[in-house]
């Protein structure tokens, strides 16, 4: 596995990766209306653009495939963390966060947030991040929850 910053050219592949992370690996977690409203995020084309053009973006790379990626908005929050379904317990997740966290410490940060999903939020705690919030988002009218979280990178 190597790391690369990501490009336009990978948009479709990583939003593949988004959809099918979300339908397989959260299906314990949301049920079926509120993955379809999550997955619909990946419409927004705009906001897709966005964050390649904008924010820190890392992807996993197996094989010539992306096995997993993640995104540091602003030095210090992490804007999207997924890990492809297939590559699922193998490291990558470590290895990726270990790596956003080391670009928000050459940002100086002190400390590094993000929003996460019921799903993810087991491994985050291990991680040493703290639930400051419980959230309920709606979006397409359904209702999503997920968790603020932190962690102090002194």
């Amino acid at each position: 596995m190597f790391f690369k910053k990501a490009k336009i050219s990978d948009l479709k592949e990583m939003q593949q990766l988004y959809i099918e992370t979300i339908q397989s690996v959260c299906k314990d977690d949301y049920n079926v209306a509120q993955r379809e409203a999550w997955s619909s995020g990946v419409n927004n084309s705009e906001r897709w653009t966005e964050v390649i053009e904008t924010q820190f973006v890392l992807l996993a790379i197996i094989q010539d495939q992306i096995a997993g990626f993640g995104t540091l908005k602003d030095g210090n929050y992490i804007d999207f963390f997924y890990i492809h379904k297939d590559f699922q317990r193998q490291g990558i997740a470590d290895k990726l966060l270990t790596e956003l966290e080391l670009e928000a410490k050459n940002h100086n940060s002190k400390i590094i947030t993000s929003d996460i999903s019921i799903t993810a939020k087991p491994f985050f705690e291990k991680k040493g991040y703290i639930v400051k919030a419980e959230q309920k988002n709606i979006r397409l009218g359904v209702e999503l929850i997920n968790y603020k979280m932190e962690k102090d990178l002194l």
